[in-house]
């Protein structure tokens, strides 16, 4: 075989097939413009992008919800090319004990790197509540020796979780949870640029899987698209493998009228399909959050049954007679006390 040959070989073959990025990463922000949500404190990093000095920062907040994301872009925007050379990233999937502190990071502080005027090293530290007390207190020291020259960034779920010397020399950024419209918004983009056939009982489906969580709502889409080719509200619940709310709302709709039996059946039905009693209460309250058919009193002492139900689950107790004692609870709210006395 020539050599020209060898060389042309795999250019009909399957190394011509572009590789395929999950659309989590292919419609990841690069600018702080192109994030969603949290407008207030995004503003506030476009300003210390553009004025350059960046101080020592906490971002917290739930899963999925851009903060690494907004850390990287902002990196991106400090540094421009020099990104490469003046970031150091650790996720919690890295070793982070002292050991790396006084190593790695110390090594990388006090390495000469060439950067735009006025600009510093970022360290970002992913899920840093993830890290233990002893390294996070070697942190501390390593954090004011090199602030001339480096900054770290930390992006934690809690923020609580980190010690309160570290709070103390950061200033705290808190990231709510996307609301349903800014959700709606770029699933839309997506839908458009993916060319995705979908119609608005998927969407919404995909919302309330979602609840809040970007990174789940853009993955539960591709998953839906992928396995279904169309996007509708009965794809995603099987996609997502959630108790479907129509059939809890029959449920809660039972327990208003009084109705065990019936409301036992439809428990029964999903019990039956294998559904976790964690995965159960979660929609039930999910549910009766935005269910309109109940009065104010009604669903605030439903949501308080639901909620001691969901703590003894979490204690251990997920089975059926304890969701069965939930929905008789529930009923029992909605007749006459007389029928109780003996």
């Amino acid at each position: 075989m020539s050599s020209s040959a060898k060389g042309k070989a795999p250019a009909n073959g399957p190394a011509t097939t572009p590789y395929e990025l999950p659309w989590v990463e292919k419609y990841r922000p690069q600018t702080l413009d192109d994030v969603v949500g949290n407008c207030d404190t995004i503003e506030r990093l476009k300003v210390i992008a553009k004025d350059g000095n960046c101080p020592h920062v906490i971002i917290s907040g739930l899963p999925g919800i851009g903060k690494t994301t907004s850390i990287h872009c902002l990196a991106h925007q400090l540094l421009g090319d020099a990104y490469k050379e003046g970031v150091l990233e650790l996720n919690a999937s890295d070793e982070r004990g002292i050991d790396v502190v006084r190593n790695k990071i110390k090594a990388f502080a006090q390495k000469k790197v060439t950067l735009p005027p006025g600009r510093h090293k970022i360290v970002i530290l992913d899920e840093a509540d993830s890290m233990t007390a002893g390294a996070q207190q070697a942190l501390r020291r390593t954090m004011e020796i090199f602030s001339n020259t480096t900054r770290f960034c930390l992006a934690c779920n809690m923020s609580s979780k980190i010690i309160e010397p570290i709070q103390s020399r950061c200033a705290i950024l808190r990231y709510a949870k996307l609301r349903d419209t800014e959700i709606l918004k770029r699933l839309l983009e997506i839908c458009e640029m993916e060319k995705v056939e979908y119609n608005d009982d998927g969407l919404t489906a995909l919302i309330f899987t979602c609840e809040g969580d970007m990174r789940q709502a853009i993955n539960n889409l591709q998953s839906t698209h992928s396995g279904f080719g169309f996007v509708s509200g009965e794809n995603v619940f099987k996609v997502c493998d959630q108790p479907h709310p129509v059939i809890v709302q029959s449920i809660i709709r039972a327990c208003i009228e009084g109705d065990i039996n019936g409301a036992m059946g439809k428990l029964n039905e999903l019990w039956e399909q294998g559904y976790s009693a964690v995965d159960i209460v979660v929609t039930i309250f999910r549910v009766v959050k935005t269910f309109d058919e109940l009065p104010e009193y009604t669903k605030l002492e439903y949501i308080k049954e639901i909620g001691f139900t969901h703590m003894r689950i979490l204690e251990g107790v997920g089975t059926v007679i304890q969701l069965g004692g939930l929905l008789a609870r529930l009923c029992k709210l909605n007749m006459k006390p007389e029928l109780f006395h003996i």
